[in-house]
């Protein structure tokens, strides 16, 4: 069986499992969103972390990274856990989202300020490391694969902020610039376009 993951947050730099291959394209009619808890990685249940999940949003565009996994289930298992042509090169993608119900997920945070959510990411730490580095990785990845996303800069520069404000932090690279994502919507949701 074959089957394909796309990554719009931590997946894009590291995938965590063993990938056959790897295609850089987006989906349509979802954007990126910083509004889910994490508490077991990059947060704990006293102070979650904030990361990403994707919201339905007509007309959005969503870059990221689309990891294709072959073989048994032994891999397929391992993977679960953890062009200008108008049509989709892959169809058929498995994109993690979230409900927003916070009844029926308990890890949905919802939207916040700019500012609340930069205080969130900038003290978060957990196992794995804290929250900032996951946001100033994505940044990074998207800028390499040349798909900014301006939501990401401006919630990573509110960070910088935050760090600078409370002093004793190592200052990171600021990335800027407009976003080179058209937003136009042709394809329907969870279908990837890509570029060779």
């Amino acid at each position: 069986m074959v089957f394909w993951v796309f990554g719009y947050g931590s997946l894009v730099w590291n995938p965590g499992f063993e990938v056959d291959d790897k295609v850089i394209g987006f989906i349509k009619d979802y954007r990126r969103v910083f509004d889910l808890a994490c508490i077991d990685h990059r947060g704990t249940p006293e102070h979650p972390a904030r990361t990403c999940t994707l919201e339905q949003y007509d007309g959005a565009v969503c870059w990221g990274a689309a990891f294709c996994v072959r073989g048994g289930p032994e891999k397929e298992k391992a993977a679960m856990e953890e062009g200008d042509s108008e049509e989709p090169f892959v169809t058929g993608v498995i994109a993690f989202t979230s409900t927003p119900d916070k009844i029926s997920n308990k890890y949905y945070l919802g939207p916040a300020p700019l500012e609340d959510m930069a205080r969130q990411i900038a003290t978060a730490i957990g196992p794995c490391g804290n929250n900032r580095d996951y946001l100033f990785l994505l940044e990074k990845a998207l800028f390499d694969i040349g798909h900014e996303d301006d939501y990401v800069i401006e919630l990573a520069n509110e960070v910088r902020k935050v760090l600078g404000a409370i002093g004793g932090v190592q200052k990171e690279k600021k990335l800027s610039g407009p976003s080179r994502v058209p937003l136009k919507s042709s394809l329907s949701p969870l279908k990837l376009r890509a570029f060779a």
